[in-house]
């Protein structure tokens, strides 16, 4: 059985070698999609064209626009005369945000009553405009801070006590956005790549003819399988190692958990990816079929990993769609792993799932594997 396995995988390799292309396009698309991902890939939002439209104009209101102009996130691009120069900034796009100050706004500030703030924002792109707002509440609240009355010898504010919020983000001082970028790439590339290779390997055998030759050979349909996926499994694991080289050598991702268990976390990922893509390969008649199959599970794949969009935000069907997703639990145990540093007694239900994943996956794909053209 084993110099059967050897032949299989002298076999692929040498197709692999016969191409010189191979390792070309097995590297280079995932090297630039690391550095796409790591530098165009983020939550942050910078440079937001603001209007300004100042009917109280006060010196309260100019420190207000100071504040704005001063974070570095804001780009002023209009002082509109009027709330209808307002609207058609934002109509036309040279304004994504409008700050809005109504007269009587220092008056009511000074007299201790509640200064209302308008703030208009194009909301096409919801994402961008709820970052905006955040960034604008945060400003207002530095606002208030610089312009309170100062405090008493005592300590405490007039009229009451004063609470300060200290935030301490945990993992990522930072807050970083390519420390949660990077090693979930790790895990959504490799996806697509191990999946994509396996799509056409029984597809692939059959349209050159060789899998009559398979057919008459003593070989088993275990035996042909395992052929298949050992070659799979060390290129993703090629894979993992050079988008984490990358990751932590070139944008500085910080590791600090066990390399063991991104070892064992790893090893059962690829297994299940591999056994995705040998099931794919295993329903479809021609590399066409294949291939429309690994795009129409792939994106869906990604989509449902929580890569991007937080899983406990979906409809409940498809949260329960992405509990045989092998994505949703591999992005939490390299995430763990690389910024948490913890280990397999918190993530052993996240590793039980890829195991159970990855021997379904591949018992199914033996299964449903016959020696016959049919």
């Amino acid at each position: 059985m084993i110099q059967r396995i050897q032949v299989m995988l002298m076999k692929e390799f040498l197709e692999l070698r016969r191409d010189p292309w191979a390792l070309f396009r097995l590297v280079m698309p995932l090297v630039v999609q690391v550095f796409i991902y790591g530098y165009a890939a983020t939550f942050t939002v910078n440079h937001v064209s603001t209007a300004v439209l100042d009917l109280d104009h006060s010196q309260a209101s100019r420190e207000l626009v100071s504040h704005f102009t001063a974070n570095g996130r804001f780009d002023l691009v209009d002082i509109a005369g009027n709330e209808a120069q307002v609207t058609r900034a934002i109509d036309r796009g040279d304004a994504m945000l409008a700050v809005i100050i109504h007269a009587g706004f220092a008056q009511r500030l000074n007299g201790g009553q509640a200064a209302p703030l308008e703030v208009a924002v194009d909301g096409s792109n919801s994402n961008t405009a709820l970052i905006a707002l955040g960034y604008v509440s945060q400003i207002v609240t530095q606002y208030q801070a610089d312009m309170a009355p100062p405090a008493s010898p005592s300590g405490a504010a007039p009229g009451g006590v004063t609470i300060t919020l200290q935030p301490r983000p945990w993992f990522n001082p930072g807050l970083e956005d390519r420390w949660f970028f990077i090693p979930g790439v790790i895990g959504t590339l490799t996806l697509m790549q191990v999946v994509s290779l396996t799509a056409f390997a029984i597809v692939r055998e059959r349209e050159l003819g060789t899998l009559e030759q398979i057919m008459v050979s003593p070989i088993s349909s275990l035996e042909f399988i395992l052929g298949k996926t050992v070659p799979f499994f060390i290129i993703g694991f090629a894979d993992v190692a050079l988008i984490m080289a990358l990751g932590v050598l070139w944008f500085r991702i910080p590791f600090v958990g066990s390399p063991l268990v991104l070892l064992l976390g790893a090893t059962l990922f690829l297994l299940a990816a591999i056994g995705f893509g040998l099931l794919l390969s295993t329903v479809s008649k021609t590399q066409q079929q294949a291939f429309a199959l690994n795009f129409f599970i792939v994106f869906p794949l990604f989509i449902l990993s929580g890569f991007a969009f937080p899983i406990a935000a979906m409809p409940k069907i498809l949260q329960w769609c992405t509990l045989a997703n092998p994505l949703r639990y591999f992005l939490v145990v390299i995430r763990a792993v690389f910024l948490k540093g913890v280990g397999v007694w918190v993530l052993w239900p996240q590793l039980l799932a890829l195991a159970l994943l990855g021997t379904a996956m591949l018992g199914i794909s033996i299964l449903r594997f016959r020696k016959s053209l049919d």
